[in-house]
């Protein structure tokens, strides 16, 4: 039993990606020509489609929408009820139909006409309504689906997600975006955390930030790392320039030393240690942490004194890494 059903979703995945590869080879102007009308609209890119041609629809909409490309889906049995007034003069309209026959979007194709509304048609039949009345077509149609009846729509499903991805990639491509601007469309994902969190907004302050002056003894960092946990303390000197760091390490080898604790701290520290500059990308001072292989670093400002610390601890908390 069970090699049969492997067999089965085995064969599923040979027919989708069979007709994948027909689509792309395939491939020809019109796709250029969809990108071109989507670059030149001077409103929003309105997805619609009925059934599973809408599901995969609202995907692609959110996929343009989150690359740079202003769009949203609308449901053609709701905009033949009041929704149809979302669509404005300078949108361009993206409708999806496998047979290009679907009556809601039918009864939508001449009013957007009235308006100069330019339509790109998604469908499987270039000789369709729906076709014949675009003003681009993207044909993704395929000679068979994996359904072994012919009637779910699965392969063609494949293939109209498809032809969204590439939409949206090429347009994204196009324009330049790039990870900050993906990341202000995701600010609530650990990868705007990691883009839009600079240093300064995630590290420790004020009281809870270790220190102690250049002249005090192995002693006082000892207590300053018991009083903060951090792992680490900053040796700042008068004007509060970093200096140096002292860190649960160095405490460790210095009493394997045989070294007293009310010895100055100056020998004991490790110079200059590694800083973190304040303006510096939240993602980038993780990658730096792992890099230098340690778990928490002052933080500077442009002339080098101390603002605050940060550890792997603040910026997991703050959902980065």
């Amino acid at each position: 039993m069970n090699d049969i059903l492997l067999e089965y979703a085995r064969e599923t995945l040979d027919i989708e990606i069979t007709e994948a590869r027909r689509m792309r080879d395939r491939l020809d102007g019109s796709v250029s020509r969809a990108c071109r009308l989507l670059l030149d609209c001077r409103g929003k890119v309105v997805i619609s489609g009925m059934g599973k041609s809408g599901h995969i629809g609202k995907k692609i909409a959110a996929s343009l929408a989150s690359t740079g490309t202003p769009a949203f889906f609308v449901h053609p049995a709701e905009a033949l009820h009041g929704d149809l007034g979302m669509i404005g003069r300078q949108d361009v309209v993206v409708f999806i139909s496998y047979s290009g026959r679907a009556q809601e979007l039918r009864l939508i194709l001449p009013l957007l006409a009235e308006s100069d509304i330019p339509v790109i048609a998604v469908t499987g039949n270039a000789d369709s309504p729906l076709a014949r009345a675009a003003a681009c077509v993207l044909d993704v149609g395929v000679a068979r689906e994996a359904c072994p009846m012919g009637l779910a729509p699965t392969s063609s499903a494949v293939n109209t997600l498809m032809i969204g991805d590439a939409l949206a990639m090429a347009l994204m491509r196009y324009r330049g975006f790039d990870a900050e601007q993906f990341a202000r469309s995701h600010p609530g994902g650990s990868l705007g955390a990691r883009l839009l969190n600079r240093v300064h907004h995630v590290m420790r302050r004020g009281g809870q930030l270790p220190k102690i002056d250049r002249q005090d003894s192995v002693m006082a960092a000892m207590l300053e790392l018991s009083r903060t946990g951090l792992g680490l303390v900053a040796v700042c000197d008068a004007e509060n320039r970093v200096a140096g760091v002292f860190t649960d390490g160095d405490l460790r080898r210095w009493l394997v030393k045989g070294r007293r604790l009310d010895e100055p701290i100056a020998p004991a520290m490790t110079r200059p240690g590694y800083l973190l500059p304040e303006e510096w990308r939240a993602g980038a001072a993780l990658e730096a942490l792992h890099q230098q292989h340690i778990t928490a670093a002052p933080v500077v400002d442009v002339k080098g004194r101390l603002v605050g610390a940060l550890n792997l601890h603040d910026l997991h908390q703050a959902g980065i890494g």
